[in-house]
């Protein structure tokens, strides 16, 4: 492992068996892991986003708005189970030192997910490369769908782009496949 390379390991997902629609970040950022929550980066839009899509008051300690995801049916995740990356950004992940999460296992055990969504490009990147191919055919049937990236570094939308982009994307699917 190079010095100025840190190993990551991500978090268990939030998800209940009931879940319907998966969310997959490529690897928590440098706060998220400090604080050992999702989208912990102050100006990550991933939990003003869910407080427009399903009024979860953003303000709420982080268990409650983790309990109030799950009862919409929402699981969160990342692809990554562990990587080498200084810093918090997506670019820096050193592609030679991703492990994928188990997402056989995952599905099996989330066996209503009928749709997966990518925070940004570098999960849906990772997605695609190291864990489709490995997964059972009936998974790789998932429809997937790349979303834009919430992290602040993500500049190029406004949080009111962002917002407009998620809210469209997860409300159609939320109502066709309830």
């Amino acid at each position: 492992m190079s010095e100025n390379l840190t190993r990551c390991y991500s978090f268990p997902p939030i998800a209940a068996t009931s879940a319907k629609i998966l969310i997959l970040g490529s690897m928590p950022g440098a706060e998220s892991l400090r604080q050992q929550q999702y989208y912990a980066h102050p100006r990550n839009a991933f939990w003003p986003i869910m407080q427009g899509l399903f009024a979860i008051e953003m303000t709420l300690p982080y268990q409650q708005r983790c309990e109030q995801l799950t009862q919409q049916r929402i699981a969160v995740w990342d692809v990554l189970k562990a990587c080498e990356r200084p810093g918090s950004l997506d670019s820096n992940i050193a592609l030679d030192s991703i492990e994928a999460n188990d997402f056989n296992a995952f599905f099996r055990q989330h066996p209503n997910i009928h749709s997966v969504f990518f925070n940004g490009g570098k999960a849906e990147q990772i997605y695609m490369k190291s864990v489709l191919p490995t997964l059972d055919k009936i998974w790789q049937k998932i429809p997937t769908e790349r979303l834009p990236s919430t992290s602040p570094a993500h500049a190029a939308l406004s949080l009111e782009e962002k917002q407009t982009i998620w809210l469209e994307q997860l409300s159609s699917v939320k109502k066709t496949k309830q």
